[in-house]
């Protein structure tokens, strides 16, 4: 732990609004290591349905037991697995953590946190949010989606995030209280085993972290904000109106394009490399086998000129594909044409 970690460790706590905060090599293992280490036999983990492998596998590893409520549902599942108590016993659970992400990573959808907030209010349970995809993406400042839905950051109690995207380094974070952390830093095996994080590594999040909040000395930060927002709600339009099924919620720069047949995903793939464009396809078992799709993640450096080219390459493998589930939206010129036509 040198000097400049620590650094880090405060403009990470104070840029996400927190007290304290830890930092880790790794991303994946942020959620993995940490997990098992908030919670144990007798607790209860109430995940998202969509929620990443890494708090899977941290969940599974902690011993406790295991909720999965659907998706940004009416969270029915939530509140009953709260109130009934620990399995056969009916004891009340020892701990609760409800595990939700800001943006999740292969919908592209912003979770409903200030209804998961109030209902962990009421029956006592703690706020888990990983936000890898919306810290430093969304917000009026980047800070993630507690800055973008107007949710006090004191109401939830873990906030977890990484360094691989909007920072453009590596490794991952863990802010909240510094109970929290102070007692993280004595028992996490991801900060007292693994390799610390590298000195330029750390200095680019600090650099990053600077020029988003413009302490840099220039508006860098806020144009860039700006420039994802607006290329993220420009291209989602462009391709519903193009005829594709496009998921994701306004504002989300994850943009995933649905394929839905997972023997269209090597065709698809092909054939955009072919005229230079390279787009990252999944399927199962990162998705359901008939829920394949083409995630496409859009930065502030993507210029209009880019996306207009990206736009008309993947409109033409749409067609000779077939994924275009819907029909295309008629373009002012060929409206007109289609009225003479009709006249």
């Amino acid at each position: 732990m040198t000097a400049l970690h620590t650094e880090l460790e405060k403009a990470v706590a104070d840029f996400v609004g927190k007290l304290a905060a830890i930092v880790t090599g790794m991303g994946y293992v942020t959620n993995s290591a940490i997990l098992p280490v908030l919670i144990g036999k007798g607790g209860l983990i109430i995940s998202d349905s969509l929620n990443h492998n890494s708090i899977i596998n941290g969940a599974r590893g902690s011993g406790a037991t295991i909720k999965v409520f659907q998706h940004n549902s009416k969270f029915n599942l939530l509140r009953e697995s709260i109130i009934n108590g620990q399995l056969r016993t009916h004891r009340p659970w020892k701990k609760i953590i409800v595990v939700v992400e800001g943006i999740y990573s292969m919908e592209g959808e912003i979770c409903k946190l200030p209804e998961i907030v109030s209902i962990c209010k009421i029956y006592k349970a703690y706020v888990y949010l990983d936000e890898a995809h919306s810290i430093g993406t969304i917000g009026k400042t980047g800070r993630g989606v507690c800055e973008l839905l107007d949710v006090d950051t004191a109401d939830v109690d873990i906030m977890m995030g990484t360094f691989t995207k909007s920072f453009g380094s590596c490794g991952g974070y863990i802010a909240g209280s510094k109970e929290l952390i102070q007692y993280l830093k004595y028992t996490c095996p991801a900060h007292l085993y693994a390799t610390s994080m590298s000195l330029p590594a750390a200095q680019q999040i600090i650099s990053s972290i600077k020029v988003i909040l413009g302490e840099d000395g220039s508006s860098r930060g806020a144009q860039k904000l700006a420039k994802v927002c607006e290329n993220s709600n420009y291209f989602r339009s462009e391709l519903q109106k193009l005829g594709f099924v496009v998921l994701g919620d306004y504002d989300s720069p994850v943009i995933p394009i649905m394929l839905y047949n997972p023997t269209k995903i090597p065709a698809f793939s092909r054939e955009c490399l072919k005229w230079n464009v390279a787009v990252v396809v999944v399927s199962f078992p990162v998705t359901p086998p008939l829920l394949a799709r083409a995630r496409i993640c859009i930065s502030a450096a993507h210029t209009h000129d880019d996306m207009v080219k990206a736009l008309e390459v993947i409109s033409k493998v749409g067609d000779m594909v077939g994924i275009k589930y819907f029909p295309a939206e008629l373009k002012k010129p060929q409206l007109e044409e289609s009225r003479v036509t009709m006249e």
